[in-house]
């Protein structure tokens, strides 16, 4: 123990019954909780603060007894000690350690190993409070967020930065196979879905610049592929029960949730560089997926032709649905241009023709609409509404037969999808003024991504050890009876 613990532990002892004295004391007996919390937790982080630097100055003073090497193996000898600062969520502390070198070789401290610090000064506690706060929130608010909890200022670079280091392991974290009780509960359909979403971006990151914009016209955009996959079981329904919820009529009952089955290990991903690459990507991960027990294989999206051709490409085994939605609106579409959006007998075309879509004869329906496209006394217009319609059906026919997908109890909607693209881009991404470069985009939506899939602790674990392998490949990440406890506190 070094000369100077007996001190700051004494000092520890003395601040800790400071604080029982304060909250059992007169001072106290006037005061609002909200008073007695705040003080408490300013003071428990100054005390913290002075526990963790008896940590490192404790753990500092024991100089290594067996041989030291540096990293292609050659024996090292002693040299001095070196400081070196930590940035903890208690704040900034330095300490130095025993050190080794030789000739030609770098310096060595194994204490830096030994308790796996971060190649940079900030903890990596720290990192992950910076990273999971970004995540939500912009750079800024979420500085702002952290200096007034924590009670420091960290720079916005930092935050930055933080995010980008915090990534590096999330392409290998996402390939990973996956857990071998995932299919335990799975449904036996696998379903893959995907759909894009624009993110702002600097003009000089596009690889074919927009226009010159002036000032108050939208942002370059970089459309972000969003995917999800998960399985579930098999919902048949009826096609009079879909009208009517499609209709909200107010007699359709909705069922009960509890009814309804719910994805299985749903996985979200959200990438900028490109179609091909995410449903490639995509494709790879429902390969992991499969198993014996999964009987279906489907894959829904909009009617974006290049999305559709990815898909064919990428899953050539998946039935394809068009997502019900993007029908319905293009049905509605050629109802408002027949009919006006006020005409009273709107919803009762709608229900018929809706009726036609789920009962599988979409074949008819687009006759119906052709030759109702081809009244004379149409004005142009509506025609064209009617005809847009009609080449939208005429081109997704062999993705809509819905009345068999109803049959065997299929989804029939990208809302999975959908919702991903509002949570994982839009709710971050196109927050007011923000301008993004493709790499800090991309961070930030893998971090996205792995926070809502609910694998944030497991993969920052797995971070944190691929950073130690990286850092100090002659050591062991430190592992076992110590770091368990430390776990089971935090939880």
């Amino acid at each position: 123990m070094p000369p100077t613990a007996e001190p700051m532990i004494a000092h520890a002892h003395q601040q800790f019954q400071e604080l029982v004295t304060y909250v059992t004391g007169p001072q106290t007996q006037s005061a609002s909780a909200y008073t007695v919390e705040l003080t408490l937790f300013r003071h428990l982080l100054a005390l913290g603060a002075q526990l963790l630097q008896l940590f490192f100055l404790t753990r500092a003073a024991e100089r290594p007894r067996q041989p030291v090497q540096s990293p292609d193996g050659t024996r090292l000898t002693y040299h001095d000690r070196r400081p070196t600062t930590y940035r903890s969520v208690f704040g900034r502390m330095v300490f130095a350690r025993h050190a080794f070198t030789a000739p030609g070789q770098p310096v060595v401290c194994p204490l830096d190993a030994a308790l796996s610090l971060p190649a940079r000064c900030y903890s990596d506690l720290l990192r992950e409070w910076m990273s999971y706060s970004a995540t939500d929130a912009s750079y800024r608010e979420s500085q702002t967020a952290l200096e007034r909890i924590l009670g420091q200022s960290l720079s916005l670079q930092a935050f930055e930065t933080t995010a980008a280091e915090a990534t590096v392991d999330a392409t290998d974290f996402f390939e990973q196979p996956p857990a071998a009780n995932t299919g335990t509960d799975a449904g036996p359909i696998l379903v893959a879905q995907a759909d894009g979403k624009g993110v702002p971006v600097v003009a000089r990151q596009l690889t074919v610049r927009p226009a010159r914009r002036s000032k108050g016209h939208p942002p370059a955009m970089k459309e972000a592929i969003v995917t999800a996959l998960y399985t579930i079981a098999p919902y048949p329904r009826g096609p009079d029960a879909i009208v009517a919820a499609l209709l909200h009529e107010v007699q359709a009952r909705p069922e009960p949730s509890t009814s309804r089955p719910q994805p299985v290990a749903k996985e979200l991903r959200a990438s900028l560089d490109g179609k091909e690459a995410a449903l490639r990507r995509l494709a790879v991960r429902a390969g992991q997926r499969d198993h014996a027990t999964i009987q279906h294989r489907v894959a829904l999206t909009d009617g974006a032709e290049a999305l559709q051709e990815q898909v064919r490409t990428q899953l050539p085994a998946y039935t394809r649905i068009l997502d019900i939605i993007h029908a319905v609106e293009y049905l509605w579409g050629a109802a408002n241009g027949l009919l006006g959006e006020r005409h009273p007998d709107r919803i009762a075309w709608m229900r018929q023709h809706l009726t036609l879509l789920l009962t599988g004869q979409t074949t008819a329906l687009i006759a119906a609409l052709q030759q109702a496209a081809a009244d004379p006394t149409l004005p142009t217009a509506q025609q064209q509404a009617v005809l847009r319609t009609v080449g939208y059906y005429q081109r997704n026919l062999p993705y809509m037969r819905y009345d068999a997908y109803l049959a065997h109890g299929w989804p029939i909607g990208t809302g999975i999808v959908e919702g991903a693209c509002g949570h994982v881009v839009k709710d971050r991404m196109q927050q007011a003024g923000m301008r993004w470069t493709l790499a800090g985009a991309q961070a930030v939506l893998d971090l996205r991504a792995v926070r809502l899939n609910g694998d944030w602790d497991a993969y920052w674990q797995f971070h944190r050890q691929r950073q130690h392998r990286r850092l100090y490949p002659r050591s062991e990440f430190p592992t076992g009876l110590a770091e368990e406890c430390a776990l089971a506190i935090s939880a």
